[in-house]
């Protein structure tokens, strides 16, 4: 993913006002961020803990999607769950459902999409082995390369953002 600027993420929202795309705060790490590494910008809002952001990059530009972080409830240790997008196993409380609103009037009608993902909204990194998961059992390995990895996660999210823009 190449490097985006403040003003392009604020500017790249489609479910979420201009004043709630202004008011979002940027990853607490944004100036080191791995760009090369990632296929998308993902986090969690440092200022609102149930809000999260996701920004895709595009031909036509990036397109960000606001998400809701339910709150925190319990979780059990023994269990394990899967991302939908990267399709990476992790201990239950590793993996959240997030909510997007739809975009457009549907949206602020209040209708919204949900799928399960990483937690820290990490995939891409996750794919590529730069993080490992929390699991109390060995992780699985896959006869996919990289390459077919990445194509597969890159589809996952392609089809969740589909679903959010074409409210």
């Amino acid at each position: 993913m190449e490097p985006l600027s403040e003003k392009q993420i604020r500017s790249s929202f489609v479910n979420c006002t201009k004043g709630e795309a202004a008011r979002l705060r940027l990853p607490l790490d944004f100036a080191g961020l791995p760009w090369p590494e990632l296929d998308f910008l993902g986090w969690v809002d440092p200022g609102a803990p149930l809000r999260a952001h996701l920004v895709l990059p595009r031909e036509q530009g990036p397109v960000g999607i606001s998400l809701r972080v339910p709150s925190v409830g319990r979780t059990s240790a023994v269990k394990s769950s899967l991302c939908q997008i990267c399709l990476t196993g992790h201990a239950s409380s590793g993996v959240t459902l997030f909510a997007a609103p739809l975009a457009g009037a549907r949206g602020r009608e209040g209708n919204t999409v949900g799928t399960y993902i990483c937690a820290d909204l990490a995939c891409p990194l996750y794919v590529r082995g730069r993080r490992q998961p929390k699991l109390r059992t060995a992780r699985y390995e896959e006869s996919l390369t990289l390459e077919e990895r990445l194509e597969r996660m890159a589809g996952n999210l392609d089809a969740f953002a589909a679903k959010v823009t074409a409210g």
